[in-house]
């Protein structure tokens, strides 16, 4: 399939962005590269990317991506690479890793991603086994995924400073795939072997704020590097803290942020002549699955919130309460798939982008949170060039599943491509936003360490 659709009015613009990015290629290569050395980087993570043809910038980093199983299977060798990579870097003599998923065994597209992920790591050449931290597993049990394959969770164990299983398996390397939304448990506390990504990771400490702060220095260097205004790859944000939306309590100072940034978006919007009307995403400041999200228009939207709504924003995963907020630049997306608005998703292991898919959802509109229910998938397809041609698969035209359709793009840039839109080019650019914002994460966790 091509590329997701642009909108017309706003095509000149992005590619005009893109060309300011494709022209610093090679010092933008260079600079990654150098920033790499100066800091490690988390040993996974996806990224939402939002794309306004003006302005294009991440909005979320995830540092325990669940979305494996949403790549194009041709990018498991390119995936395996750099998993060996992430691997050998923490831990250069390892043979095996031990992951430890998420608990929620009965979402069978989640247990799709840990089988998924378990290739990409056995690819790479290392036996791969999965702790579980679930007390319903109590024996090793086998489970079966969204598509029929097999996976086996067993009971993860402690023998003073090390984790294991009941066979005394117990590698130097410790994955999570698991945020810590509940936690972090005793089990994984002060042991003698590497955790990545570490437990100060997790949603138990982890703030969107803290990650956006380190963004901040991350895109005010590479704009001046790329020739752009920084607003054009940085969303505003402030951060809200003391809230208590069940009592109402905080509820002023939350609308009085939203105020604020609608302001402060306008007269960004008056200076480049962008007549979109302003808006903000209030999003809980830690956790993840899309919860604990709001769009609005008005700070009167967040003022006197019904009941549904006062729950919505009350809670998230694992039932952590919401006290601290991110108000920050809503983004549109002018992008679609079929009709539907889009955003894409990128993938990255180590230091490079392995994969990625498009989120899309039917029931959405431009400035509306979309990594909700009902959402569905797009595969981007051949960010490198692989030694065959994936053809596209037929396409589920039943609403609200997950779509596999397999691009026909290289994301390998080609700046002298007669076509300004070529589809490389936009998924290079892609990457590169990912990139950065993969960079801040590096920071954010050395700085929160």
């Amino acid at each position: 399939m091509p590329l997701a659709v642009m909108s017309e009015t706003y095509l000149s613009e992005l590619q005009a962005f893109e060309r300011k990015i494709l022209a610093k290629q090679p010092q933008i290569e260079a600079w990654f590269r150098a920033k790499w050395k100066e800091h490690t980087p988390p040993f996974y993570g996806s990224v939402d990317i939002r794309n306004a043809g003006y302005k294009m910038a991440s909005i979320d980093m995830n540092l325990f991506p669940g979305g494996f199983n949403n790549l194009n299977p041709q990018f498991v060798q390119l995936a395996a690479h750099a998993a060996q990579d992430a691997v050998e870097r923490s831990c250069p003599q390892a043979k095996s890793v031990l992951i430890v998923p998420e608990n929620h065994t009965r979402n069978t597209f989640y247990l799709q991603n840990v089988h998924a992920l378990s290739t990409i790591l056995r690819t790479a050449g290392f036996e791969v086994r999965l702790g579980s931290l679930n007390p319903e597993i109590t024996a090793p049990t086998e489970f079966e995924t969204a598509l029929g394959d097999k996976i086996t969770l067993e009971p993860l164990q402690r023998t003073r400073g090390r984790v294991h299983l009941a066979d005394g398996f117990s590698p130097c390397l410790i994955l999570l795939n698991n945020d810590l939304s509940a936690g972090v448990p005793d089990i994984l506390k002060d042991i003698s072997q590497t955790v990545l990504p570490p437990l100060h990771g997790g949603w138990t400490t982890r703030r969107k704020t803290a990650h956006f702060a380190a963004y901040n220095r991350i895109a005010a260097e590479f704009a001046e590097l790329a020739g752009l205004d920084e607003w054009q790859i940085n969303p505003y944000f402030e951060q809200i803290s003391g809230l208590n939306f069940q009592e109402r309590e905080g509820e002023d100072a939350l609308a009085d942020a939203v105020d604020r940034m609608l302001a402060k978006i306008q007269a960004k919007y008056d200076e480049k002549g962008i007549t979109d009307q302003p808006f903000v995403i209030v999003k809980a400041d830690a956790g993840t699955y899309g919860m604990g999200v709001m769009s609005v228009k008005s700070a009167d939207e967040v003022r006197g919130l019904n009941r549904k709504n006062r729950n919505k924003m009350a809670k998230v995963k694992e039932g952590l309460e919401v006290s601290e907020v991110i108000v920050q630049e809503g983004i549109y997306t002018y992008e679609t798939v079929n009709g539907s608005v889009s955003e894409p998703v990128v993938y990255m292991i180590d230091r490079f982008v392995v994969g990625g898919f498009f989120r899309v959802h039917e029931g959405r509109g431009t400035d509306e949170n979309l990594n909700a229910t009902g959402m569905s998938f797009v595969q981007l397809n051949h960010i490198i060039p692989v030694a065959e041609d994936g053809g596209a698969q037929e396409q589920d035209d039943e609403p609200n599943k997950r779509v596999f359709e397999q691009w026909q793009e290289l994301g390998v840039p080609q700046t002298n491509a007669a076509d300004p839109d070529c589809g490389c080019n936009r998924l290079y650019v892609y990457g590169v936003m990912a990139r950065l914002s993969l960079l801040a994460a590096a920071v954010e966790l050395e700085q929160t360490a």
